[in-house]
């Protein structure tokens, strides 16, 4: 029998957890990359966020009102292992050893992912994603935590997003830990993170438990039906969505020639076997897609971005496109077939300038409209034959949203963050119903 669909919310540790000096925890890329001049927008830190730490009995509370059936949340890689490597932190991992069991009090099936971006800062000084030994790291710390959890934590995202990390984080410099390095280098450590992902699921796995990995996906379009923008709309789709999908599923790179590289580089003998099938489950994070142009002449990478006009926009100012998430689902199936492992939509969502109205309400119809028209577009995937099999609100409370700091709203739940007021929006009600009616 098929296991019941999961509907659920996602988070990230350094995203509302705060506390980042306590019970022994160190410090992250994160807590360094906030610190720089301009780094993150208006001087935001994550040194408070929406201090689950300390509020995260609250917080399991809000979920068991919302009914959900699955939280998605990450463990902090320097709350666990605070160098890096090395013994575990007790006080650290007793914080999700309480959160876990109050999930499981309430029917809420945890899953945990264990990288959200926070890599401890010592294994950055010693080269970060850059140097191999980093992914040997990350297994002994996915299994000193998969030790200590797994008992009642079945399944196991390794890495979110590792797309965006590489990009964001060591090519564009605009994430921690804010490199800007060369496109060699940079698949480097594209590599190195798949490697990290292989190791853990191995480790996962030899304890009886599932490997998922997260990444996020965007449909791609050539802004014209010119030769040149359909190769760059074709290498775009490479480097997004295919670098480190076909590895997992396919058992190779994508050809990397417009990137003017023959392979990834950092690939030892060994290294494809492990990372091939080593994925019980895809999370797919959709938020929008793609619309690619030719780059000018001289430009460093082989595309450039084009405007997706005629689509209304978040706050943040991401064309809502629907119809993007379904034909994402259908194009997976259709690029993999029957490698293709069950998806789960572990990530979608909307931000918007959301405000609390004098009588105390947080009316956010876009919102509503966004989740009900996304779930909607999941709903004519699996009608098309797709396996879907989870699908995840981003996310709970609002929370610090990266180099965007508190300008983004995401949540069900707003949050004052001067004061740490929990206030339910109209969406949170809106998703307890559908949830309700979606398993009764």
């Amino acid at each position: 029998m098929p296991s019941p669909f999961l509907w659920g919310v996602a988070s990230a540790a350094l995203q509302v957890e705060g506390a980042l000096t306590e019970d022994g925890r160190t410090p992250s890329i994160w807590d360094a990359f906030h610190l720089r001049p301009g780094a993150v927008r208006d001087g935001h830190t994550p040194a408070e966020a929406c201090d689950h730490y300390h509020r995260w009995a609250e917080d399991v509370e809000l979920l068991d009102r919302l009914g959900v059936t699955a939280y998605r949340f990450s463990v902090s890689w320097p709350r666990v292992v605070p160098h890096g490597r090395g013994p575990v932190n007790e006080p650290g991992l007793a914080f999700y050893d309480r959160l876990v069991d109050a999930l499981l009090e309430r029917g809420i099936e945890p899953l945990p992912t264990l990288f959200h971006w926070d890599l401890p800062v010592e294994l950055e000084e010693a080269g970060g994603w850059s140097n191999r030994d980093t992914a040997e790291a990350f297994a002994a710390y996915a299994a000193a935590t998969a030790d200590a959890l797994g008992d009642r934590v079945r399944r196991w995202i390794t890495l979110n997003e590792p797309v965006v990390h590489m990009a964001y984080g060591h090519a564009f410099g605009i994430h921690a830990p804010g490199r800007a390095m060369d496109v060699p280098d940079v698949l480097a450590v594209a590599h190195h993170q798949l490697l990290a992902h292989g190791l853990a699921a191995r480790e996962l796995r030899s304890r009886g438990l599932e490997a998922l990995l997260t990444n996020n996906y965007s449909p791609v379009d050539p802004a014209s039906d010119s030769t040149a923008d359909r190769a760059a709309a074709d290498a775009y789709d490479t480097l997004h969505n295919r670098l480190f999908t076909d590895p997992l599923l396919s058992g190779g790179y994508p050809d990397l020639s417009a990137f003017g590289v023959d392979q990834a580089p950092g690939v030892r003998d060994g290294d494809l076997d492990l990372i091939a099938d080593s994925a019980d489950g895809l999370g797919v994070n959709y938020y929008n897609p793609t619309r690619v142009a030719a780059p000018a002449e001289g430009a460093g990478l082989p595309f450039d971005f084009a405007e997706i006009t005629g689509a209304p926009t978040t706050a943040f100012g991401w064309p809502v496109v629907p119809e993007g998430l379904e034909r994402l689902i259908v194009l997976l199936g259709e690029r993999y077939g029957d490698a293709l492992p069950p998806l789960y939509v572990t990530e979608n969502g909307c931000s918007r300038a959301d405000a609390v109205t004098p009588d105390g309400r947080v009316p956010d119809p876009e919102r509503i409209a966004y989740l009900r028209d996304h779930i909607a577009a999941v709903d004519r995937a699996r009608a098309r034959g797709a396996n879907v099999r989870g699908y995840f609100v981003w996310t709970l409370t609002d929370n610090f949203e990266w180099a965007e700091g508190y300008h983004q709203r995401f949540g069900l739940v707003h949050v004052d963050h001067a004061t740490q007021e929990r206030r339910p929006k109209e969406s949170f009600r809106w998703y307890r119903d559908l949830i309700a009616y979606r398993t009764a």
